[in-house]
C-alpha cells in the first residue's frame, strides 16, 4: 500500500506540473481531491524527493494511541449501563451534558470494546426499501404492536418529532386495535394527521379498518416482509423490548405491573432520553 501511494504521489507532481486540474487528476488516479491538494501543499513545501522519505517515515511502525484518563472512562462504563446500552452517539450526549466534555464518538467505542463485546447495528450495501417521508409533525405515523406472550403492547410513533405512545392489551384483535388508534390520537398526536402506517395484521382490520379514516387523510399498509417500510416503528419497537419489557413473556395477571413500567418508559423516553433521528435531543421538553 505504502510503495502504491509513493508511486501516486509522484503521478500527482508529474500530472500537476503538466497543468491538469486538482480534481481531474483526483479522478484520474481515483484519489480523493483533499489527498491530493494535501499532497501537492506538502510538495510544494519540502520538495518532491523530501516529501517522499517524510511520507515513508511517517508509515513507518505503530502509532502511539492516545491515552484516555480512566475517569473518563468510569463515567462512558457507567453512563452505558445506566441508559441501558445505548450507543456511543448518546453517551457523548450525556458526558457533555454531565460533565462539559466531548470525546469523540471514535473514542467512545474504543473504550467500550475494553468492557463490553459490541456488534455493529448497520450493514453497508443493503437494500433498504422505501420509507415514509415526513417534513413537518404529525403528518407521518408509523403503528405496530409486540408479543410478550399474554400480553401485547400497540405501539404507534410521529416519524418526525419521534414522539409515541404505548397500549398495552390482553388480545391481538381489531377491537383493542381501534381502542389504541383512538387513544393514542386523542392523547398524543393531536386527533389527526396525514398518514398512518401500519401492517397487515388482523389488530389493524376490522374496527380499527373501519374507524381509521377519521384520524387519518390516508392509511397505508406496509408491504409484507419489508421490515423497512415500518422502520420507525421497528427501531421503537427495539427500544421497548430493550428499555422496558425486555424479551420476557407475561401473564395477564401482570397487565397493572406492566403499565407502570411503560408509563415510566413513556417518561424517560420523551423528556430524559436523546435521540439521534432529532439532533440529539429528547423529543419533549418541559423547559
Amino acid at each position: 500500500m505504502g510503495m502504491q501511494n509513493i508511486t501516486k504521489i509522484t503521478l500527482v507532481w508529474e500530472l500537476y506540473e503538466e497543468g491538469v486540474l486538482k480534481g481531474d487528476i483526483a479522478t484520474r488516479l481515483e484519489v480523493n481531491r483533499d489527498t491530493v491538494r494535501l499532497w501537492l501543499k506538502g510538495i510544494k513545501q519540502y520538495g518532491l524527493i523530501n516529501f517522499l522519505d517524510q511520507y515513508t517515515n511517517a508509515k513507518k511502525g505503530e502509532r502511539k494511541r492516545r491515552q484516555i484518563d480512566p475517569i473518563i472512562k468510569r463515567w462512558i462504563w457507567n453512563i452505558r449501563e445506566r441508559e441501558k446500552d445505548c450507543c456511543g452517539e448518546k453517551i457523548q450526549y450525556f458526558l457533555e451534558k454531565e460533565h462539559g466534555i466531548k470525546p469523540a464518538v471514535s473514542k467512545i467505542y474504543e473504550v467500550l470494546h475494553e468492557k463490553y463485546q459490541l456488534r455493529t447495528k448497520w450493514k453497508k450495501n443493503q437494500i433498504r426499501g422505501v420509507v415514509p417521508k415526513a417534513s413537518k409533525a404529525r403528518e407521518v405515523v408509523q403503528m405496530d404492536t409486540i408479543d410478550f406472550g399474554e400480553i401485547f403492547a400497540f405501539t404507534g410513533v410521529d416519524i418526525y418529532t419521534k414522539e409515541a405512545d404505548i397500549l398495552l392489551a390482553p388480545a391481538l384483535t381489531g377491537h383493542y386495535g381501534y381502542q389504541f388508534l383512538k387513544e393514542s390520537m386523542t392523547r398524543r398526536f393531536n386527533s389527526h394527521v396525514s398518514l398512518i402506517q401500519t401492517d397487515g395484521g388482523p389488530e389493524f382490520k376490522e374496527e380499527f379498518k373501519y374507524h381509521v379514516k377519521e384520524y387519518c387523510d390516508r392509511h397505508r399498509v406496509a408491504r409484507p416482509y419489508k421490515k423497512n417500510e415500518q422502520s420507525y416503528i421497528e427501531s421503537f419497537n427495539r427500544s421497548v423490548r430493550k428499555e422496558c419489557l425486555g424479551w420476557s413473556k407475561y401473564k395477564v395477571q401482570q397487565l397493572k405491573e406492566c403499565n407502570q413500567m411503560v408509563e415510566s418508559f413513556l417518561e424517560r423516553y420523551h423528556y430524559h432520553r436523546p435521540h439521534m433521528g432529532i439532533g440529539m435531543r429528547p423529543p419533549l421538553s418541559r423547559i
